[in-house]
């Protein structure tokens, strides 16, 4: 019996190192999720409404307010690095845009606001969740923005407004390269002052625009 007793302890103190060997062998490791780190290229279009304001500058005071609305597509660019879940990083974008309005003083004139183009540098802070990011985003921006009227002779004239934007978005990776997305903006464009030609006045115009957009981005 005691030989016996012996034998069966040194079978299984033999057999125990295998066993542990075996058992960490099988252990199924973690797979890693998707990593947002990287440079970023890609397409965006859209919607965008909002309200001009139109002031003038000399002769007798008067404002108008021509609300404004209409598409946009455009390109951006953008570089990310992610810690953990957290994602940092900026982007750029620029866009063509048909954003336009008009509106009627009570004296049958025409004032109208035109958004030719419009884009922003920004800095970029999210969320990540495996191939799904939660952003905001913010930063400076800038528009090509048209002012004009028409009261029997009419005039135009294009200024460059810089001002600045603030929104929110979501992005899922379809693919280790392929990103889309959908985006929230919100624009205050600034006021930039227009001289008119005599008998029109000369005049401040600002614009504060909403946008909402959808994106898809390549990951090189």
């Amino acid at each position: 019996m005691r030989r016996l007793m012996v034998a069966s302890a040194g079978l299984l103190a033999l057999s125990l190192p295998a066993f542990a060997a075996d058992a960490t062998v099988d252990v199924p490791m973690t797979a890693p999720g998707f990593d947002w780190t990287g440079y970023y290229a890609g397409l965006q279009a859209g919607y965008g409404w909002g309200r001009s304001e139109i002031t003038t500058t000399e002769g007798a005071p008067f404002s108008i307010t021509p609300d404004v609305g209409g598409g946009f597509v455009g390109g951006h660019v953008a570089g990310l690095w992610q810690f953990d879940q957290a994602v940092l990083g900026a982007e750029a974008d620029l866009n063509y845009s048909s954003v336009d309005g008009t509106a009627q003083s009570g004296l049958g004139d025409t004032f109208g606001a035109d958004i030719k183009w419009f884009g922003s540098v920004n800095a970029k802070a999210g969320f990540a969740m495996d191939r799904l990011l939660v952003y905001g985003i913010g930063g400076i921006a800038f528009a090509g923005i048209e002012t004009s009227q028409t009261s029997g002779p009419g005039f135009d004239n294009t200024g460059t407004n810089v001002g600045w934007t603030v929104g929110a978005g979501v992005d899922y990776a379809l693919t280790d390269k392929f990103v889309v997305g959908a985006q929230y903006r919100y624009y205050d464009f600034g006021s930039e002052n227009h001289e008119a030609p005599a008998p029109f006045n000369d005049r401040d115009q600002s614009v504060k625009l909403n946008t909402v957009g959808i994106n898809l981005s390549y990951k090189f």
